[in-house]
């Protein structure tokens, strides 16, 4: 059975920022920082080090950036679906505009990821492909302007661009997370875009690149949990 997210929740990407004894420390902040909050926390990072983070970690949701479709048996080099699941990981990342993808090539790997319980994590561009992303069923779309990406200065994704994704996603399918990302380099930002209808914030550069990544991750994650507050006043 496939983990359950806990909503509001954060991403944390390291992409190839840091690697080594560094990813280990942010997982631990990031680790701290989800008992602290009591907020669900997917902590993206290269296979090499899914494992040790996995083992380090108790509150984690750890995911890998990308896998190949290939099953146990010949083969070389490939990032084996069955080797991260033994690893640990709990989910991948699909279509990251870093690491581009085609429909059909997203289809097979939410397939073998289905067959392994393994979460989805699905990035998009334009409304156009979130919707044809959506029609494949993910369990998370992370819809982001591909320009807005990488500590660009270009801000983040406007709010009509926000209110049209999650429109159109929940059109297809109302079970799918919906997160955004692009651009976002501290915590306003993340609570403002939970409080306009997200399910999730997330960052890479917005923490790699801050000035102190500990205390960043901290702010952002506490940002969610003000944001579940809010939204849970909302409620009454």
């Amino acid at each position: 059975m496939k983990r359950k997210i806990r909503t509001p929740y954060f991403e944390i990407g390291t992409k190839n920022y840091i690697y080594g004894d560094k990813v280990l420390e942010y997982a631990k902040a990031a680790d701290a920082a989800a008992e602290k909050y009591d907020i669900d926390v997917l902590f993206i990072t290269p296979a090499v080090e899914i494992r040790r983070v996995v083992e380090n970690t108790k509150h984690l949701i750890v995911l890998a950036p990308y896998m190949d479709t290939l099953r146990p048996g010949r083969g070389m080099a490939d990032i084996l679906p069955e080797a991260l699941k033994a690893a640990g990981a709990e989910g991948v990342v699909v279509n990251h505009c870093e690491k581009p993808m085609s429909l059909p090539q997203i289809k097979e790997t939410i397939d073998r990821a289905n067959e392994l319980d393994m979460l989805v994590f699905a990035c998009a561009d334009t409304v156009a492909e979130t919707k044809a992303i959506a029609e494949l069923h993910p369990d998370i779309i992370n819809p982001e302007p591909s320009e807005l990406i990488g500590g660009t200065s270009n801000g983040v994704s406007d709010m009509g661009y926000v209110k049209e994704v999650i429109r159109e996603i929940r059109k297809i399918d109302e079970n799918i997370l919906i997160e955004q990302a692009a651009g976002i380099t501290n915590g306003e930002q993340v609570y403002d875009f939970i409080m306009a209808g997200s399910e999730a914030a997330g960052a890479a550069s917005g923490i790699m690149n801050a000035d102190d990544p500990i205390a960043m991750i901290d702010e952002m994650i506490g940002a969610v949990r003000r944001a579940a507050d809010d939204l849970k006043k909302q409620e009454v």
